[in-house]
């Protein structure tokens, strides 16, 4: 007697209903766009510091596991990894990720095993790289190299990322998106003041002579004057000139005046500070003798720092889980991150004193009111 037995319900295929078919027709960034938002860090300092500075207040995070000893083991590999060909600790790892994500909107990390274990980490660089459509709610990351472009065999060891991708897209958006035309009007009024001081700071000198005489005299007397006047101008040390006639010297480009730059300049750092979300003085920029940090700008940055954070959460979280697989250990885990603190500490320490009072009151007011009520019978 044959005996049938029931089909296991398979799970339903995964499709994106609002997804047209076929190939997209939406372009990711090339290179000579990654090229730009490069040559615009090396050419504006302020938006390379402030990449920096966001990479410096995205503070460190600690790491929980339910069993002891998997957490200190794991609190160990983190802190002592390989990153790159010469850097060590997951938050090395992560800075340079979040570089690459707010420079050219996406990321892109490879865990590399070695021995069955988890040996290093590395950053890709994405001028090697090509990222495709896999799917609706997947990304393929292929290697660019001179014979042609070579997926990647193991998907499961990448990180990927992308920055406030736009609807549908897969590819992140650069944080320096925009700048490019307010930097190019900055540095061109950087480049004007340059060839403005280098015509009228070094000074030039119109030496006329109107000599009495015949023409070939004056030419004589011109010419000796010119020689005078050049060992005169040469020479180190203090000299006298001296000359003999009708001579009047003036200097070229005296009368002229530097156009005033620092409004336009001021106009133009607005646009960048703006959209790399820092304060101000945090940059360098003292546009106030007073300023320094409100508690709004102080939770508008906290907020921006928040956003990254959620980023790269889920990169240290699947980084965490890749370990303990491998190690023979539960793959739970969670991650923490460190406060962030944007005020002063003696501000932050007298809130602290203050709250502390407040909570000592009420609880004085509280047995106050329960001693009353006994003493009045009250239940």
């Amino acid at each position: 007697m044959l005996g049938f037995r029931r089909r296991e319900p398979e799970a339903p295929a995964v499709s994106v209903q609002t997804r047209p078919a076929g190939r997209q027709l939406c372009l990711p960034p090339g290179a000579g766009e990654r090229e730009l938002y490069r040559q615009l860090r090396r050419s504006v300092p302020i938006i390379d510091a402030a990449i920096y500075k966001l990479r410096r207040l995205m503070g460190e995070f600690r790491v929980h596991c339910p069993e002891e000893e998997a957490q200190r083991r794991l609190e160990e590999f983190l802190a002592g990894v390989q990153v790159n060909a010469a850097g060590t600790g997951i938050h090395e790892f992560l800075g340079i990720y979040l570089e690459e994500l707010i420079t050219y909107g996406s990321a892109v990390g490879e865990m590399v095993l070695g021995g069955g274990q988890l040996a290093a980490l590395y950053n890709a660089g994405l001028r090697h790289l090509e990222l495709e459509e896999d799917g609706a709610l997947g990304v393929k990351v292929s290697v660019l190299e001179p014979e042609g472009r070579r997926p990647c065999p193991y998907p499961d060891l990448l990180l990927v990322s992308a920055l406030n991708p736009e609807a549908g897209s897969p590819w992140g958006v650069s944080l320096l998106r925009g700048l490019p035309f307010v930097s190019g009007v900055l540095m061109q009024i950087y480049e004007t003041m340059g060839i403005n001081w280098e015509r009228l700071g070094n000074v030039r000198f119109a030496v006329t002579c109107r000599p009495e005489g015949s023409m070939h005299s004056a030419g004589e007397r011109a010419k000796q004057m010119a020689q005078e006047w050049k060992a005169a101008m040469s020479s180190r040390e203090p000299r006298d000139f001296v000359a003999v006639g009708d001579v009047s010297i003036k200097a070229i480009g005296a009368d002229n005046q530097i156009l005033e730059s620092q409004v336009p300049v001021r106009q133009m750092l607005e646009q960048i500070v703006a959209k790399l979300g820092l304060p101000p003085f945090l940059l360098g920029l003292s546009w106030s003798s007073t300023e320094r940090m409100s508690s709004q700008q102080a939770d508008v940055l906290t907020s921006e720092l928040e956003a990254y954070r959620r980023i790269l959460t889920p990169v240290a979280k699947k980084i965490c889980r890749t370990w303990l697989a491998l190690e023979g250990y539960p793959t739970e885990c969670s991650i923490e991150w460190e406060e962030i603190t944007m005020q002063d500490e003696v501000d932050h320490a007298n809130a602290m004193v203050a709250a502390a009072q407040a909570r000592k009151l009420e609880f004085e007011l509280e047995q106050a009111r329960l001693a009353a009520q006994k003493e009045g019978g009250n239940p």
